[in-house]
C-alpha cells in the first residue's frame, strides 16, 4: 500500500534574492494545498543546500524539480506560471480528484 510519502516531489529551488522566486512563493503554495494528498511541495533554498542544487544541476533560481520515486521526471528553470507547472506535473501525478485550476 502506498503512503503519503510515495506521492511525487516537487522541489522548488530559490532564494532570498529572487524576485521571480518571490512572486512564485503564493502559487506554490496554493498548490501544495490543492494537491496535498497527490503531491509533496518543498522549498528548498539553493544557497543553503547547495549540495542538492549541485548534485540536481540547479544553475538557475527559480527552477521546478519534480521528484518520481527520488529521480528526477522533469523541471522548469525560470519563472513558471500555473498552466506551465500544471502540465509538467499532469503526465507524473497519480490518479486523483484534482480540484480547481491553479489558474482560476
Amino acid at each position: 500500500m502506498a503512503t503519503l510519502e510515495d506521492r511525487p516531489h516537487l522541489l522548488f529551488f530559490t532564494n532570498l534574492q529572487s524576485g521571480p522566486g518571490r512572486r512564485m512563493e503564493s502559487l506554490l503554495a496554493q498548490l501544495a494545498r490543492k494537491e496535498r494528498k497527490r503531491l509533496r511541495v518543498s522549498r528548498v533554498d539553493s544557497e543553503l543546500v547547495a549540495k542538492l542544487a549541485e548534485r540536481l544541476a540547479v544553475h538557475e533560481v527559480p527552477t521546478l524539480i519534480l521528484l518520481v520515486a527520488g529521480r528526477p521526471v522533469a523541471r522548469i528553470e525560470g519563472r513558471a506560471s500555473a498552466p506551465q507547472i500544471e502540465q509538467m506535473l499532469a503526465a507524473h501525478l497519480p490518479p486523483g480528484n484534482p480540484q480547481a485550476s491553479l489558474a482560476a
